[in-house]
């Protein structure tokens, strides 16, 4: 009887090239002021509101027009990279970045500040899928689990940092020093990545898609503007969120039959979904969406309205899930590097599900310290989660394929997002409605916090679907 052989060991992986590890400081460097903009931001509309004597209806297009913009040229970053090549792009984006930053510290009422914000939202549009690009085209399929870690290190450092940040200058400053926060920010990336990123060849012959851009375009815009408008009255069955979304589903339907048909001659070349590792990874990324900014956007609520926090109070207590996240991206990195993401996913979504749970039996008199602990350990799962996804995303593909890739994986994340903030706030406006008593809003939130469990649980099977190994590309 043969005896049977000992299963090889799992190939450690290579170490990373130190050009590699140059590319990856420029775009971090450049990444984190786009990240920070974001949740900094976020925590002060109410204080716009009162600084530029308006509504909180109307400040909210602080954000919404921000993000439609991003919405606006992100398909179109593929495109604009083969024209310009990588380098030049990120430069121009992130100088458009500066400009709308130094735009809206200067802005003289409520209409202006929202339209510097659609020029930062489309400096941001391109460096969010373009930073992923430039690293995975310059690792060519090595590595990816440890650039994927790096390379979100801004996404990871955003909730940790940002809502600090933004209620100190709440505190002491004036708000334009919201914005002002960015320019060191950017002219540090500027700098290095003039000094650090390697100059790549255009293409001019590149056409671009202007059927695909009349149809993607609005379509996106339609959705993400539908989705923002769910959380006032009447929820999904307003006609300001059915409208657009009805309109944007159907753009996106056309958009889908025209690519598949162009092929790598469309804005995005749909037809990167029929290679399963991608797939699978763009579906975990819009439920890791719903999971992550749906949970963010219950959070900061539940220690203000539940537990009488202010902004800086709130943004303070959600610091130890960003510690988490923080923690676990290295290891992660190196796991999936090792063994693949499969499983490191799973376990990620688990240790998200089960962390959220103390906040679905939180009561208004709960342990502050036991929350803050299972927002700890919610980063770990969170850190962990995003590692493996984003890497299988890449497994496989050529160069050329690799924007369109990051693309889709940029969009699909963030309308997952959008959807879980949207569903989210029903849920949680549902549940109110009609609550006077303090304990009622506590119970209202436990509602739409079992929500959130349920949404991240779907996700652990869902991971399966995954690459067993990180050469596993079928």
């Amino acid at each position: 009887m043969t005896q049977s052989a000992a299963p090889a060991a799992p190939t450690p992986p290579e170490k990373v090239d130190p050009e590699l590890k140059r590319i990856a400081f420029a775009v971090i460097a450049g990444g984190i002021a786009v990240i920070l903009d974001t949740t900094i931001v976020s925590i002060a509309l109410h204080r716009l509101a009162t600084s530029l004597d308006t509504s909180v209806a109307t400040i909210q297009w602080v954000s919404t027009a921000y993000l439609l913009a991003m919405f606006v040229v992100m398909p179109m970053s593929g495109w604009a990279q083969s024209r310009l090549g990588g380098k030049r792009l990120w430069l121009t984006a992130l100088s458009l970045f500066l400009i709308g930053s130094l735009l809206c510290a200067c802005a003289w009422d409520a209409p202006s500040l929202i339209v510097f914000r659609v020029v930062q939202g489309l400096g941001g549009g391109v460096l969010m899928p373009l930073m992923i690009t430039l690293l995975m085209q310059a690792a060519g399929g090595r590595n990816l689990g440890r650039l994927v870690a790096a390379v979100s290190l801004p996404a990871a450092i955003g909730p940790v940092l940002g809502p600090v940040i933004g209620g100190v200058i709440l505190d002491s400053l004036s708000w334009r020093w919201l914005f002002l926060v960015n320019v060191p920010l950017c002219a540090i990336g500027l700098t290095l990545a003039i000094l650090l990123l390697p100059a790549d060849e255009a293409d001019r012959r590149k056409s671009l898609d202007a059927v695909g851009m009349l149809l993607v375009v609005p379509g996106v815009v339609g959705v993400i503007y539908g989705l923002s408008n769910v959380a006032g009255d009447g929820g999904f069955g307003h006609a300001d969120v059915l409208a657009p979304l009805l309109l944007g589903l159907a753009l996106l339907a056309a958009f889908a039959a025209w690519a598949l048909r162009q092929g790598d001659r469309a804005l995005v070349d749909l037809r990167l979904l029929g290679h399963r590792p991608l797939t699978s990874s763009v579906l975990l990324l819009f439920l890791t969406g719903i999971a992550l900014y749906g949970a963010m956007f219950l959070l900061p609520l539940y220690w203000q309205e539940v537990r009488g926090e202010d902004a800086l109070g709130a943004g303070l207590l959600l610091v130890p899930q960003g510690v988490g996240a923080l923690a676990s991206r290295t290891l992660a990195g190196r796991l999936t590097d090792t063994f693949g993401g499969r499983w490191v996913a799973a376990v990620g979504f688990a240790v998200m599900a089960v962390s959220t749970v103390p906040f679905a039996l939180a009561t208004e008199t709960t342990s502050t310290t036991v929350l803050m602990g299972a927002l700890l350990v919610r980063g770990l799962g969170l850190g962990a989660v995003v590692i493996p996804l984003m890497t299988g995303a890449y497994l496989g593909l050529e160069r050329p394929e690799i924007p369109h890739a990051s693309i889709i994986t940029r969009v699909m994340q963030q309308l997952g997002g959008s959807f879980g903030v949207a569903a989210l706030a029903v849920i949680l406006t549902n549940a109110a409605a009609g609550v006077t008593t303090l304990a009622g809003v506590a119970d209202a939130f436990s509602v739409a916090f079992w929500w959130a469990v349920g949404m991240t649980v779907l996700a652990v099977p869902l991971s399966l679907l995954l690459p067993a190994k990180a050469t596993d590309d079928s």
